[in-house]
């Protein structure tokens, strides 16, 4: 262990309690308190009630789940065709051509998501890719986002994986096709999942970029908890808060359960 003495170790526990509890803890559990809570006058809630969760699954805040889960999954699969193309294209390239690659995928990442909102906003509002007003201008700014994490994940999972399989199988005659569906890309699925939950996960808090692209028709999540909290209604946009977070959980824990199996495997 790192740390052999009992003392050292409860010391670094209370220094993770320390600083855990105020800085991650703490702020989430006020979250779902408020949730619950009918008043908070005091320094507690009171009048606990459900009545926020009741009408966080129905109506527009279920759609708006639905909407959420929806661009989330869809932005999350092409991000991670895109990145794990663009990975695999770029172990083929020189060092040079790597790196303007790699900036070029970062380059969303590097500047503000409202910036990005923008830029998708002015170059997709006219002729002839109209996409103004639609679906498919949420998801593609949410794509745009996430395929740098996608991009970054499986280009460092190629680098550590051992060139002796994929030797192994051209050695016996397979061709390039075959030995990257059935050899390189099994190898690659525990990476490959890991790299899905985390685009998942971003895509589902994202609000910036969605808020200047969004049709009436197409509102995802984040958006109603930040009219709901602007409108003054707190407690309501706590228990939509919850509701997010729980529904992000759930699917990163099935994405977890086959990022174990691939690992197995």
């Amino acid at each position: 262990m790192l740390v052999p003495s009992r003392a050292g170790r409860w010391v670094l526990w209370t220094v993770f309690a320390l600083l855990f509890l105020p800085l991650f803890a703490l702020p989430l559990l006020v979250v779902v308190a408020a949730s619950f809570a009918g008043h908070w006058s005091g320094a507690f809630p009171s009048d606990p009630t459900t009545a926020h969760y009741a009408a966080a699954v129905h109506g527009e805040s279920l759609q708006a789940l639905v909407t959420s889960l929806v661009t989330a999954v869809v932005a999350s699969l092409l991000a991670l065709a895109l990145g794990t193309w663009t990975a695999i294209a770029a172990a083929g390239l020189g060092k040079r051509a790597k790196r303007s690659l790699d900036a070029l995928l970062m380059l969303p990442v590097a500047v503000p998501s409202v910036v990005v909102g923008l830029a998708v906003l002015v170059a997709f509002s006219r002729p002839p890719l109209l996409l103004n007003g639609t679906s498919s201008i949420v998801i593609l700014a949410h794509t745009l986002l996430v395929t740098a994490f996608a991009h970054q994940s499986v280009a460092a999972a190629l680098a550590r994986l051992d060139p002796a399989y994929e030797q192994a199988a051209a050695s016996l005659g397979a061709r390039p096709s075959y030995v990257l569906w059935r050899v390189k890309l099994p190898l690659l699925l525990p990476s490959l999942t890991a790299a899905a939950g985390l685009c998942f996960a971003l895509s589902m808090g994202e609000l910036s970029a969605t808020m200047m692209l969004y049709p009436p028709d197409w509102v995802p999540l984040p958006v109603r908890i930040f009219t709901a909290t602007d409108r003054g209604s707190l407690f309501s946009g706590s228990a939509l808060a919850v509701v997010l977070m729980a529904a992000t959980l759930l699917v990163l824990l099935a994405v977890s359960r086959l990022r174990t199996r691939g690992s197995y495997r």
